[in-house]
């Protein structure tokens, strides 16, 4: 299998005006901006996402009174690196290359964070500004 340039990897956006359309960019030229649904609390020195298990208040009577209405993810200590780099100025490479030392410049952690950030923006935590 022929090695993947990271800095070659293309993201799909969605935008969502009258009509959805679909454009490539580089994922490492984009600026990440936390979702403001979600509610961000540290615990200790990791940092914990909260968000309601759904958006419509309508669904939520269907939840069971034994199921909490809301999801805790717990981020990991690189999760947790990459999450406090998220300001929505810098963008995915001025962060990739700011957690160098946190990686300790192994080979292909770029790669682990850009997959990261496709993560995060499949799920909706974060959103992309040009």
């Amino acid at each position: 299998m022929a090695p993947v340039s990271i800095f070659m990897l293309s993201f799909q956006i969605e935008h969502t005006h009258q009509y959805t359309t679909k454009m490539k960019q580089n994922l490492f030229d984009l600026v990440p901006t936390i979702n403001e649904r979600l509610t961000i609390e540290k615990e200790g020195e990791l940092i914990v996402i909260t968000f309601p298990r759904f958006r419509s208040k309508f669904l939520l009577r269907f939840i069971p009174k034994n199921k909490p209405r809301m999801i805790r993810i717990s981020l990991d200590e690189h999760g947790t690196a990459v999450w406090n780099l998220i300001d929505g100025r810098k963008t995915v490479k001025q962060i990739s290359n700011a957690l160098a030392e946190h990686f300790n410049h192994e080979e292909n952690y770029e790669y682990r964070v850009a997959m990261y950030f496709a993560q995060l923006y499949k799920y909706g935590f974060v959103k992309y500004k040009k």
